[in-house]
């Protein structure tokens, strides 16, 4: 007979890695066309984000509408993985605040190169929600209805990104413009596929948003912090029901969203004017050819590196727990 043991949770090792984590999704966030989402799945914490998140939601509401404010808060706030969620933060803030000025010199610098290391970070990427769709007997209905679902939410993915079409920077922008475009680039750090720094780019936020981060505009960070935090509050709500409900369904949504996105991330894109561009239209390959090739080789192999790793952790993890009884 066997008995569960907690798992070392706050060990050194596991904090790092959770830190490192963060760093990971922070990066994304500064990419256009990656999604944090589509990082905290690979990294395997992504519902463990969305539960803790849900958690923070309900403690708040429970200390401002009650009932038992305090105690209802401390109760919600206990189901937070603060272990997982500190370290994460300061890992996605680190990154944030120290490198959004060169990522956007690299992404200008080297479209072809950056776009194809996205791509196959995403392509890669597009198994990890298809893996975790529950594998159960289904009827030929229901299979189809998931095939749908799929197929649906990648071509809107594709149309969506369509859209954006190389937006011009709007400098300066209103704040009152910065605050609905945070609430909604915010969904990509829940819903994987969908790329808040790529919404950013459509809509001309893009450059103006990094800039700020990097000259430290207070002011603008705050307004697209306080956008954010709205958008976050009201769909990881949305996230956590659809999981719990419709999980199936849901992670072959996700999948297609991630498959549909591709389409912003092809290497060799052109504007308006014939040129290169950062968000334009698909066109053949042109020089330079091998190198955003190589790189979409390089980002598909850290994809397959990082779900091996996860799974191997999860196994060591899940033979830790259970301990022979005396």
């Amino acid at each position: 007979m066997t008995t569960p043991a907690a798992p070392p949770r706050r060990a050194p090792l596991l904090i790092v890695a959770n830190a490192l984590r963060g760093a990971l999704i922070g990066t994304a966030e500064l990419l256009p066309g990656i999604s944090g989402g589509t990082i905290a799945l690979i990294t395997g914490v992504y519902e463990r984000l969305i539960d803790s998140a849900a958690a923070v939601v309900s403690a708040v509401k429970a200390l401002l509408w009650g009932p038992g404010r305090l105690a209802g808060f401390r109760a919600e706030i206990r189901r937070v993985d603060g272990w997982l969620i500190v370290p994460l933060l300061v890992g996605m803030a680190t990154i944030v605040l120290t490198l959004a000025g060169p990522i956007e010199g690299l992404v200008a610098a080297y479209p072809e190169e950056s776009r194809g290391l996205f791509f196959g970070l995403v392509a890669a990427s597009i198994a990890v929600p298809i893996g975790l769709v529950p594998r159960v007997l289904r009827s030929r209905s229901s299979r189809a209805a998931g095939l749908l679902v799929f197929l649906a939410a990648a071509a809107g993915a594709f149309l969506l990104v369509g859209l954006a079409g190389g937006g011009a920077s709007v400098d300066p922008p209103p704040l009152w413009f910065v605050f609905v475009a945070a609430a909604i680039a915010v969904c990509a750090l829940v819903v994987p596929g969908v790329s808040g720094s790529f919404f950013l780019l459509a809509v001309g936020l893009y450059s103006p948003t990094l800039v700020a981060v990097d000259e430290r505009d207070l002011g603008y960070i705050a307004v697209f912090a306080a956008g954010a935090l709205l958008g976050l509050v009201t769909i990881v709500r949305v996230m956590k029901w659809l999981l719990d409900a419709y999980r199936r369904l849901t992670l072959l949504a996700m999948a297609g969203l991630m498959l549909g996105s591709l389409r912003a991330l092809w290497p060799w894109q052109v504007g308006e004017s014939g040129e290169s561009s950062a968000t334009g239209v698909p066109v053949a390959p042109f020089e330079p050819v091998l190198a955003p090739i190589l790189f979409a080789v390089l980002g598909a192999g850290v994809v397959v590196a990082l779900i091996l790793v996860e799974r191997a952790y999860a196994r060591r993890l899940s033979e830790a727990v259970q301990i022979p009884a005396p």
